[in-house]
């Protein structure tokens, strides 16, 4: 720590935690979005469901879920991919607002977070 005692950036031992962290939610998120794109391509390839979709739009319903689905976690992996960007350039955990470190709860629950619960709360 500096020798005002103010941290402007998590060490490389606690970047590495949450680099950690957020490598295992990109695994996760990444399979969630092969399960929702293998249940739309076996929607387009199933006979029965186009035959009883044309009839009452529940096929239809279910793709445009699941493609509601996978574009939302397109948008999860992103925003987790970035927080390994800023990772590896030092800057992760600080807040684009107040330039003050987000607490480590925060980046735990939300480790894509760019704004600590200040900052968030003042937008």
């Amino acid at each position: 720590m500096e020798n005002n005692n103010i941290k402007n950036r998590y060490t490389d031992e606690e970047l590495e935690e949450f680099r950690v962290l957020i490598v295992e939610k990109l695994r996760v998120a990444k399979e969630q979005l092969g399960f929702y794109e293998q249940q739309l391509a076996d929607l387009a390839e199933n006979p029965d469901i186009k035959l009883r979709g044309l009839e009452d739009g529940t096929g239809t319903m279910e793709s445009e879920r699941l493609i509601n689905l996978a574009g939302r976690q397109k948008k999860h992996i992103q925003h987790l991919e970035n927080a390994l960007i800023r990772i590896k350039n030092k800057v992760y955990g600080v807040c684009r607002v107040t330039g003050k470190l987000i607490s480590k709860e925060r980046l735990r629950a939300v480790p894509h977070a760019t704004l600590s619960i200040e900052a968030k709360e003042t937008r």
